[in-house]
């Protein structure tokens, strides 16, 4: 697998006040430096044709930063444009150093417009901007956020996620095209039948899946009293769940549920997938494949298990939301005064499931892949904070008082015909998911 690399191209012309710009170029490495691993820096600033030539021989970025130290004509961009097709760019504009009546030491707020003229012309994907010196907190941060989004995007190119039978009747909003995914996000999709794990799971013995057992039993509270046949039956699908992803090396799932897992095998599927998200496998219930892909980006942009669910209640008066699903929740997202609960289906009345909520956070991030009517991908990304709540509802629940309008976030999603499903990120990571949208040239409904 290639290692992510960013390529930092200062470029400038040697007329205007060199020693600003020397300044300007060691600070901006040395920030680029502290931020990523493998940063491309050239050994002295591209102030010609030639030097920059010579310099985008030697790299092969996922991501871009285009920084103008001087003033530079578009015919400098145009060299980094012919070159790098789909690399994402960051443009950056430098503020003047000195503003005293007398020369115009870097001139690279005009720079900036050059070059993002000549990127107009040559792409339809929104490149990212960013205008202020190295020292800046907000430069800082916005960078931090850009090559996090990169970095996505560059992960997403090698994400293999299974759809584990098909979406139940009237659930096709989660219903994924291989060529979609590929041509869109770069992901691969393969697809099984939920059978076929039924089946490997049916023909295991319980010392083969003691170990399974044992691991679900230090995490999930109350297992212990769930029916033996269940509960070694839940273990045995944990087994064929986990082994099927680890040989396949699949990093997400979107798995069928209900009603084949309850008709078909007597055990529900929930706090397999439970299981599967605390080990970093993002995994979504009702074969929603878009949504193990939302998923999936959350986990990466934090390193936290994210919840999958449903909105189910509003409250206008706290300008809260709950977010509720059967029982699929990581375990490591319980309150920690009550633990990973074990349960039974709400509606089925079968065990094992998990049964709590879900801890506090001070920050969140409401996200959804979706689609509008015509096929177009769109993102939905609102943030909050997950409050102090008990349980809601038998399954896992969470509520998330909203930093905009509630209401007014339920009515617009209701009204646009987003989809039921979002993934609840722990964790702040909007802006993130607002440059990967414009990395993919996606269109963005964000509070």
């Amino acid at each position: 697998m290639k290692e992510f690399q960013i390529a930092y191209i200062p470029i400038g012309v040697p007329t205007f006040h060199l020693e600003s710009a020397q300044k300007e170029f060691d600070a901006s490495a040395a920030l680029l430096k502290s931020l990523a691993d493998n940063v491309a820096v050239p050994g002295e600033m591209l102030l010609s044709i030639d030097k920059l030539n010579a310099f985008l021989d030697t790299v092969d970025p996922d991501l871009i930063v285009l920084q103008n130290l001087t003033f530079a004509n578009a015919a400098y961009a145009s060299e980094v444009l012919h070159r790098f097709k789909e690399a994402p760019i960051l443009l950056w504009t430098l503020r003047e150093p000195v503003i005293d009546g007398g020369r115009l030491r870097l001139n690279s707020l005009t720079g900036a417009y050059s070059a993002a003229n000549a990127i107009k012309q040559f792409r339809k994907e929104q490149f990212s901007y960013v205008y202020g010196a190295p020292s800046e907190e907000k430069v800082k941060k916005y960078i931090a956020s850009c090559i996090k989004a990169a970095r996505l995007r560059a992960d997403l190119k090698s994400l293999k996620i299974s759809a584990i039978g098909h979406t139940p009747q009237g659930f096709g909003f989660g219903r994924a095209l291989d060529l979609d995914m590929l041509e869109k996000f770069g992901v691969r999709l393969e697809s099984i039948e939920a059978r076929e794990l039924i089946d490997k799971a049916k023909s295991f013995t319980d010392e083969e899946c003691q170990a399974y057992l044992e691991d679900a039993s230090k995490r999930m509270v109350g297992l212990e009293k769930t029916p033996e046949k269940n509960r070694k039956d839940f273990a045995r699908l944990y087994k064929a769940y986990e082994e099927y992803v680890k040989i396949n090396k699949i990093g997400a799932i979107a798995s069928r549920c209900w009603p084949d897992f309850f008709t078909s095998f007597g055990t529900p599927v929930c706090a397999v997938l439970a299981m599967l998200n605390d080990l970093g496998v993002a995994a979504s219930c009702e074969a929603d494949a878009y949504g193990a892909l939302s998923m999936y980006m959350g986990m990466q942009l934090t390193g936290n298990a994210v919840f999958f669910g449903d909105p189910v209640s509003l409250n206008e008066a706290e300008n809260t939301i709950s977010f509720w699903h059967c029982g699929t929740a990581a375990c490591s997202l319980a309150r920690e005064d009550t633990g990973a609960c074990t349960g039974e289906h709400c509606n089925r009345h079968i065990g094992p499931t998990l049964e709590f909520g879900c801890k506090a956070a001070p920050k969140a991030t409401i996200f959804r892949v979706g689609r509008k009517a015509d096929g177009s991908f769109r993102f939905f990304i609102a943030t909050g904070e997950i409050l102090d709540k008990p349980q809601q509802f038998l399954g896992t629940s969470l509520v998330l008082k909203t930093d905009g309008c509630a209401e007014e976030i339920v009515h617009k999603t209701v009204e646009d015909g987003w989809e039921p499903h979002y993934a609840v990120i722990y964790g702040d990571a909007a802006d993130e998911l607002q440059i990967l949208a414009q990395m993919l040239d996606i269109s963005v409904l964000r509070f």
